[in-house]
């Protein structure tokens, strides 16, 4: 190995300081932003933070190169998702390795991926490069891709034009070109109570809900039976369900609010948002408007909650092209959960593809790991696209 090469004793350095931040959504990422950033200057490289309205957390636009031409991103979030209520074996914030892996909140998702970005830091900052590397931080992923929103508004302001995004969401290294958009909303029916002794004096809005989740159940097998396919998928169409229902009080007691959750997610051919509207208007224009007949105090209303675009990449494209040759893997793939890869191409106009160490099948679990031989497989990935950008 080169002497001027980062060595996997970095790469499991930098992951364990990043995994010893709490950074669940809910939480502040301000501490682990502020050392990143003091890391990043102290590497070589620009920054340039992008803090929510709320002041309580941030994203980070890293450059290293000339800051005035067409290069490449490295794109993660920083947030996790919460370990409550998980049986983990070890202190999810603090690197444990035993038996070959590394455990730890946000280890596959995504602070490896992130880690060896910026382990790798000053290795591109010392090889000289012709076309700028940015490494792309933000926060609140894990709860609908909101805080790359506002970093990719500064990219454009700035007229950054990147060549292309690599989204390092556990893929185990293999490149995708493609994942579903997503539109999840609450729906909440507002009845009127009374002794169930007199129920057809009330307006019972956990039947009115049971009608709206039967409706988006009846739309998701419309979609699974004949609705467009994308052989690219383990789930190959859109699909539509009902997830969270919280309503009524006591048995005897006709029940007067009632909250469904419903998202669908779908493929290219499909609209999510448009099928999320369609359920919305029947909830509000034929449930809502017969609750209301029967009392006009009654009725439904509809908050959003998750709303991003899908990634469909051409796989003949540049950008597929290069991930695949840095990548040293034939083929391509797509992938049912949400990445800001759509998000960068949406409202960016930037070529993505997802790409990072680590699997999905381990995010979000106890004892959530990566092997180090995963981190060194990711790094070989960076210092190849080091090389491309000299």
């Amino acid at each position: 190995m080169n002497s001027a090469e980062t060595t996997p004793q970095a790469l499991i350095g930098m992951v364990d300081r990043l995994i010893a931040f709490d950074t669940v959504s809910a939480r502040s990422n301000l501490s682990l932003i502020d050392a990143v950033e003091t890391f990043a200057r102290a590497s070589g490289a620009e920054t340039d933070r992008v803090p929510a309205a709320e002041g309580d957390k941030a994203a980070l636009w890293i450059t290293v190169g000339p800051g005035d031409g067409p290069g490449y991103v490295l794109s993660g979030h920083s947030d996790v998702v919460p370990v409550d209520g998980q049986p983990w074996t070890s202190d999810p914030f603090r690197l444990t390795e035993c038996d070959g892996r590394l455990y730890g909140r946000g280890t596959s998702d995504m602070k490896g991926f992130v880690g060896v970005c910026l382990a790798m830091l000053p290795e591109m900052a010392a090889a000289g490069l012709a076309r700028p590397l940015h490494i792309a931080l933000s926060y609140d992923e894990e709860v609908g891709c909101l805080g790359v929103r506002p970093l990719i508004a500064r990219m454009r302001e700035r007229g950054i034009r990147p060549l292309g995004c690599f989204v390092g969401e556990p893929t185990e290294m293999g490149v995708i070109v493609g994942h579903k958009g997503k539109c999840a909303a609450r729906v909440t029916f507002r009845g009127r109570s009374c002794h169930s002794a007199l129920a057809p004096r009330g307006v019972n809005a956990v039947e009115y809900a049971a009608r709206f989740i039967d409706h988006v159940r009846l739309s998701a097998e419309a979609l699974a039976r004949d609705g467009a396919r994308d052989p690219l998928y383990d789930v190959p169409h859109t699909t539509g369900l009902s997830s969270v229902v919280r309503g009524g009080t006591a048995l005897n007691i006709v029940p007067d609010t009632c909250t469904v959750e419903f998202e669908y997610r779908a493929i290219a051919a499909d609209d999510a948002g448009g099928l999320a509207a369609a359920a919305s208007a029947y909830a509000t224009g034929v449930l809502g408007a017969e609750m209301a007949a029967r009392d006009p105090a009654c009725g439904v209303t509809v908050a959003p909650l998750v709303d991003y675009p899908g990634l469909d990449l051409d796989p003949r494209s540049d950008l597929a092209t290069l991930a695949t040759r840095l990548a040293g893997r034939e083929g391509h793939g797509k992938v049912s959960f949400g990445t800001e890869a759509g998000l960068f191409q949406a409202l960016g106009g930037v070529p993505s593809v997802v790409i990072g160490p680590g699997s999905i099948e381990r995010a979000h679990k106890p004892d959530e790991y990566i092997r180090p031989d995963e981190l060194v497989d990711c790094a070989g990935f960076v210092r190849r696209l080091i090389a491309e950008s000299r």
